[in-house]
C-alpha cells in the first residue's frame, strides 16, 4: 500500500464558523502555469452543497450501473458509457439547486492579468468579477487577438514568458523586450486597440521586479485557481453568508494566498477580516470525501461537455466568456 503523503496548504479556521455554508470543491483541467497547452484549453472548478451522507448515496446509485474503481470514478469514463446521457441527465437533476461550476477561458485569463496586473494596481481580486471595471476591455482584447492568427499566439506565449517568477537568471532575461516585440506586431492588427497602446515599458518592467523580488502583494500572476476560488465563494456567499471550502489537495491554494485573498474578500463587502466571505478552507484527499468526488465529477463534465451545465442552476452565471463559443455567458 502506498503511503499518503501529508496535505499540503490550506487555511482551516480556528473554530468551527457559525452559520456559515460547508461546500466541497474540485477542479479539472488545471496545469500549473502551463496555460497555454492545447489540450486543456479550460479549466472548471465545481462546488457542491451535500452533506456526506447525500454525497455518499450519489455515488453509490451512480456506481451501482457503472464499474468505476473502488475509490472514485472520473468523468472521462463515465462519459464513455453508453448509459451515460441517461446517468447524466440523473446526476444533473440530483444536483440541481445543490452545485456551482466556474469556468475558466485560459487564454481571457491571460488577458485580464495584462489589464488588471500591467495597467492597473495588482490585486487579489485581478481576474474576478468584482474587477468588473476592466472586465470589458480584457474581453475587447482578446476578441481582437484572436483574429491575429500566429501573432497572438506568440503575444500570449511572451506574456506568460515574462510573468514566470521561478528563473534560474532572473537578471536581463530580455523577456521584457520580447514581451513588447510581441506587442507591437499585434499592433499591425489592431492598430487602435487600447490596451496594447496603453502598456508602458517602464510600469511593466517595475511590475516584473515585483514579482522576481517575490512582494507577496501581488497575486500569483499564472495562477487561474484563485480567482476561480473567489468566484466559487462569492456565488455561495450570497446574502451575506459566509463560506467554509473543503478542497481536494491544490498546490495553489497557499496558507499566504487564501489570507490575502480572504483579506480582500472582507474589504471588497466593508467587513472586518474576521467575517470575511471566506471562512476558511481545509484541503482533503478526494477519496476520504463523496462530497469533493462528486464535485471532480462535475467539474470534469462541465470541462469536457459544457453545454450540459449551460442551463440554471448549474450554469456559471460568472464565467466571463464561453470558451467554445466566445459569448457572454447568460
Amino acid at each position: 500500500m502506498r503511503m499518503r503523503l501529508p496535505l499540503q496548504g490550506g487555511l482551516p479556521p480556528v473554530e468551527a464558523p457559525s452559520g456559515a455554508v460547508e461546500i466541497a470543491c474540485d477542479e479539472s483541467g488545471f496545469s500549473g502555469t502551463n496555460l497555454l497547452d492545447p489540450a486543456t484549453p479550460v479549466i472548471s472548478h465545481a462546488s457542491v452543497d451535500l452533506g456526506a451522507d447525500e454525497a455518499a448515496g450519489l455515488v453509490a446509485t451512480l456506481r451501482s450501473g457503472f464499474r468505476f474503481a473502488p475509490h472514485e470514478f472520473k468523468s472521462r469514463q463515465f462519459l464513455r458509457r453508453p448509459e451515460a446521457a441517461e446517468a447524466l441527465r440523473w446526476f444533473l437533476a440530483a444536483l440541481r439547486g445543490r452545485a456551482h461550476v466556474h469556468l475558466v477561458d485560459k487564454h481571457l485569463f491571460l488577458v485580464t492579468r495584462v489589464v488588471d496586473l500591467l495597467l492597473a494596481e495588482p490585486s487579489y481580486l485581478a481576474g474576478t468579477g468584482l474587477a468588473g471595471e476592466h472586465r470589458a476591455d480584457a474581453v475587447a482584447l482578446h476578441r481582437a487577438g484572436r483574429a491575429a492568427g500566429p501573432d497572438w499566439d506568440a503575444f500570449l506565449a511572451a506574456l506568460v514568458e515574462m510573468l514566470r517568477t521561478k528563473r534560474r537568471d532572473r537578471a536581463g532575461d530580455g523577456s521584457v523586450d520580447r514581451f513588447f516585440a510581441a506587442r507591437d506586431a499585434l499592433l499591425r492588427h489592431a492598430p487602435d486597440e487600447p490596451v496594447l497602446r496603453a502598456l508602458d515599458r517602464s510600469r511593466v518592467a517595475a511590475v516584473q521586479a515585483r514579482l522576481y523580488a517575490e512582494d507577496r502583494s501581488v497575486p500569483p500572476p499564472l495562477e487561474p485557481m484563485l480567482p476561480a476560488l473567489a468566484e466559487t465563494v462569492l456565488f455561495w456567499s450570497a446574502g451575506r453568508r459566509r463560506v467554509l471550502v473543503v478542497h481536494d489537495e491544490q498546490s495553489a491554494l497557499t496558507a499566504d494566498r487564501l489570507r490575502r485573498l480572504q483579506r480582500a474578500l472582507a474589504e471588497r463587502a466593508g467587513l472586518p477580516a474576521g467575517e470575511s466571505p471566506l471562512a476558511g478552507l481545509v484541503m482533503t484527499d478526494s477519496r476520504d470525501d463523496p462530497r469533493v468526488q462528486v464535485a471532480d465529477l462535475l467539474a470534469g463534465i462541465a470541462r469536457r461537455t459544457p453545454t450540459a451545465i449551460d442551463d440554471a442552476p448549474l450554469q456559471p452565471p460568472l464565467s466571463p466568456i464561453s470558451p467554445h463559443t466566445g459569448r457572454t455567458c447568460p
